[in-house]
């Protein structure tokens, strides 16, 4: 037997009992990781060796499920059926090496079913992953408006208080009715404002036209001599003194 074939054997032997008590418990928890990651080794490293060790037979059942269990580790969901075509594919492997190491070639035979069972298994894994991710989401109910909430404010200075806090004013409060009383009165009183492009100017007076001081002066100067009585000289009143004084007499 050729060394390599029989390195290859005793290796492989060696990795199949350790991987037979991790298939049980394959068996119960299908979505466990780790044991899940080192039955993938085991046909992983089947296949290779198979590939350079001329195995054809050995080498595509292996890959048809490495091909599986990579799937499963990719996240597709593991089933309960395609649990059972795993195991039932290790152990035709087991079968295969128990043949090659007796006769130091593969026995004849054809591995057709399994394989086909294992191309099944991912492709309904990859459709059942298809749908779910294509699957219409349910329309969500129109949203109804909600009728707007007053937010109360809270005072900020003491003096105006919370009509919720259903407590009596206290001295010097006033309540948020009798504020909005006195709004409501100051808004009846206060004018409406005008706009200023409504408002037209009255037109000023005209001013009346000044009149020329030397006209006034002239006017002024000419109305005594008009009504002062004749002034009598120093003569005429001693001539009436004596005329006077001569009467008398």
């Amino acid at each position: 037997m050729d060394d390599l074939l029989r390195e290859f054997l005793t290796e492989t032997s060696e990795s199949l009992d350790t991987v037979d008590n991790q298939l049980v418990k394959f068996e119960q928890e299908p979505n466990n990781a780790k044991i899940l990651d080192n039955i993938f080794r085991l046909v992983h490293t089947i296949k290779g060796t198979c590939g350079f060790l001329g195995l054809p037979r050995l080498e595509a059942l292996a890959h048809a499920g490495e091909t599986l269990m990579g799937k499963f580790r990719d996240g597709m969901p593991v089933t309960g059926q395609a649990v059972t075509v795993i195991l039932s594919s290790i152990d035709r492997i087991k079968e295969i090496l128990a043949g090659l190491e007796a006769t130091e070639a593969e026995p004849e035979g054809t591995d057709r079913d399994l394989i086909d069972k294992l191309e099944a298994m991912v492709e309904q894994g990859m459709a059942a992953m298809a749908a779910g991710a294509a699957a219409p989401v349910a329309e969500a109910p129109p949203l109804v408006p909600e009728a707007p909430v007053a937010v109360e404010a809270a005072p900020t200075s003491g003096v105006l208080a919370d009509q919720t806090l259903e407590r009596p004013l206290r001295p010097g409060e006033v309540s948020l009715d009798e504020l909005e009383r006195a709004f409501r009165e100051t808004a009846i009183e206060v004018p409406v404002p005008v706009a200023k492009a409504e408002v037209k100017a009255e037109p000023a007076p005209a001013a009346e036209a000044p009149v020329p001081v030397a006209k006034e002066v002239a006017k002024e100067a000419k109305a005594p001599k008009e009504k002062a009585a004749p002034k009598k000289s120093i003569a005429d009143e001693g001539a009436g003194e004596g005329a006077s004084i001569a009467n008398q007499s």
